[in-house]
């Protein structure tokens, strides 16, 4: 899975207390999502915020994926566009990239843990075997 997909899974049960930052309530409500999610989520979560929220912000396509997320955060197509702008940030953004990547793999084996990975599958005799939530992926 490349870092793009992984940020944006792993932010988006965080969005709708990252996009009001700095009010107590929604302090605690992200650290009681954390601990559902496992130890440290909540804080991880914020870095990565703190670091490309700025990034976001700047790109309408990005900031609008955001916030149907932070309103929904089952969302697919804003997942998915949220997925792609992220991918454009970081390409024109090496270090931002390269700062993500080092935050990922900080707390590789938590984020994996919170990432839900979701399959649709489409078309007549398709086979699917197993789920899965989290697990192990490259940071590429």
């Amino acid at each position: 899975m490349e870092i793009a997909a992984i940020l944006a899974s792993f932010l988006s049960p965080f969005l709708p207390h990252l996009m009001k930052l700095g009010q107590p309530v929604v302090e605690e409500a992200g650290k009681s999502l954390g601990k559902k999610l496992g130890e440290g989520t909540w804080n991880k979560a914020k870095q990565i915020w703190e670091k490309v929220f700025p990034k976001v912000n700047e790109k309408p396509l990005a900031k609008g994926a955001a916030e149907a997320l932070a309103e929904d955060t089952q969302d697919e197509e804003a997942l998915d566009t949220l997925t792609k702008q992220l991918k454009k940030l970081l390409e024109a953004d090496p270090d931002l990239a390269q700062q993500l990547h080092k935050l990922v793999a900080e707390d590789e084996e938590m984020i994996s843990k919170a990432v839900n990975i979701t399959q649709n599958v489409r078309g007549d005799k398709n086979i699917v075997i197993g789920q899965s939530s989290g697990g192990s992926f490259n940071i590429s």
